[in-house]
C-alpha cells in the first residue's frame, strides 16, 4: 500500500476506515480473531497508520463497542416511546427492539459483549452501556410502578429484562442457536418469558 493512499485518508477518514476494516474482520473472525497489524492490513494503511487514532488495539474495539451501545440506545429509547401504550406492551416493544438490533448489528452486537475487552479502561464506553441500561431501568421503573403488591427492586427488574432479551438475542439470533429450529420466533420466545416474568412479580396488572 502506498503512502500517497495513506496520505488520502484525510479529516477522520483514516479513523472511519479502520472502523469499518474492524467491523468487516468482527463479522467474519469474531471480535478476538486478529491482530492490529491485520487490521491495518485490511484498511490499506501501515502498521503505524491505526495508532494516529488509537493508542492500541483495545481502543479500537471500545470504540466500535461505543458505536454500537449508542446505536442499541437510540433504538431502545425509540421502542419505549415513553412507555406507551402501557409499560408492559412498551418492555415488549424493547425487546424486540433489542432482538433486531443484534439480528441487523452481529458485528457491533459480538464487540458489544466482547469478554477480551479492557471495558473498564474505556470511560466513553461505560457513559455508552450505562445510557443503554438506562433505558430499560426507565422501563423497570415503570413496570414496578404498577405494582399489585410488594415492589421488587427496579434494579434488579431491569437487568432480568436485559438477561432475558440478551440470552436469547445470544442463543437465537447471533449464537449457534440461532441454527436450531425453534416452535416460535425469537421474539414471541422473548415476549413470552416476560410477560410470564411480570406476572409473576405482580407487574404490568397481571395476576400475582
Amino acid at each position: 500500500m502506498s503512502h500517497d493512499r495513506e496520505r488520502g485518508y484525510h479529516h477522520g477518514n483514516l479513523r472511519e476506515a479502520l472502523v469499518e476494516a474492524a467491523l468487516r474482520l468482527i463479522a467474519e473472525r469474531g471480535p478476538a480473531g486478529f491482530a492490529f497489524v491485520e487490521l491495518a492490513r485490511a484498511a490499506g494503511v501501515s502498521a503505524a497508520a491505526p495508532y494516529r487514532h488509537f493508542r492500541d488495539r483495545n481502543a479500537l474495539m471500545a470504540e466500535v463497542a461505543r458505536r454500537g451501545y449508542d446505536t442499541l440506545t437510540l433504538d431502545l429509547d425509540r421502542a419505549w416511546n415513553g412507555g406507551k401504550p402501557d409499560p408492559v406492551s412498551a418492555i415488549e416493544q424493547c425487546g424486540r427492539a433489542y432482538l433486531t438490533f443484534a439480528r441487523r448489528n452481529p458485528a457491533y452486537y459480538a464487540a458489544m459483549f466482547d469478554a477480551t475487552l479492557a471495558f473498564d479502561s474505556e470511560p466513553d464506553l461505560r457513559v455508552a452501556a450505562d445510557a443503554a441500561f438506562a433505558v430499560l431501568r426507565r422501563a423497570a421503573d415503570a413496570a414496578v410502578a404498577t405494582a399489585t403488591r410488594n415492589r421488587p427492586p427496579a434494579q434488579m427488574v431491569a437487568l432480568h429484562l436485559w438477561s432475558l432479551a440478551h440470552g436469547i438475542a445470544s442463543l437465537f439470533v447471533t449464537g449457534a442457536g440461532g441454527a436450531r429450529k425453534l416452535p416460535m420466533a425469537p421474539e414471541e420466545l422473548l415476549e413470552a418469558g416476560t410477560l410470564i416474568y411480570l406476572q409473576s412479580l405482580g407487574l404490568g396488572g397481571g395476576p400475582p
